[in-house]
């Protein structure tokens, strides 16, 4: 099944798109976590910035 998934993604729209990790701190613990999106490659520093 995973297979399909990535090779939809490398033909024709898939490279605009980007996978991206941020490290998100929990507010009640303390913990980090990790938050992974697919954000379109124009979106990248906007994703960040908030």
């Amino acid at each position: 099944m995973a297979k399909k998934v990535v090779a939809a993604f490398k033909k024709g729209d898939g490279r605009t798109y980007s996978k991206v990790i941020k490290m998100v701190k929990s507010p009640k613990t303390g913990a980090y976590t990790f938050q992974e999106e697919m954000v379109p490659n124009e979106a990248v520093k906007d994703y960040f910035a908030k």
